[in-house]
């Protein structure tokens, strides 16, 4: 046994000092930088719990790859997240999304992006749907909302 490893916790390799990534859910975009640290999450310079204040959900959401990655990733990582655009459900997506793929490419495990795969598709693949965009000549209801006609 080295001298560098402690007993009862495996030692992790990580492969860069800072990583950036990103992730995008309809029109939200989050941006995160993963570093070394103490095991702090930052979104848009405030604690998580100050960020998501109105919604348990919105916190257990962007929790889930943090608990998917196990603490003892967790407690040697900072995470500062920067989101902008959307509403709340569209950024709490996209800062999950940016966090999953950000703890796959610091710890380069091959193992943790399945394990994330495997939880949910979506904290590592970009979900490509958009909406459509509204017709000229028609309604101001939608993109393919035409008026009511009437034949009598």
């Amino acid at each position: 046994m080295s001298p560098n490893t402690s007993v009862g916790r495996p030692q992790v390799v990580y492969m860069s000092e800072t990583v950036n990534t990103n992730g995008k859910r309809k029109t939200a975009k989050a941006r995160a930088s993963i570093s070394e640290g103490e095991g702090e999450l930052r979104i848009n310079s405030r604690p998580l719990d100050i960020w998501a204040d109105q919604s348990d959900t919105q916190q257990l959401r962007i929790k889930e790859p943090l608990n998917i990655a196990g603490s003892d990733v967790l407690e040697d990582v900072d995470i500062e997240v920067n989101v902008n655009g959307g509403g709340k459900q569209g950024q709490t997506e996209a800062i999950r999304m940016a966090i999953a793929r950000g703890l796959v490419e610091y710890t380069g495990s091959d193992k943790l992006e399945r394990e994330f795969r495997e939880y949910d598709r979506n904290m590592i693949v970009e979900d490509p749907r958009r909406t459509e965009t509204r017709k000229p000549s028609q309604s101001s209801k939608g993109a393919r909302h035409k008026q009511q006609k009437s034949y009598r």
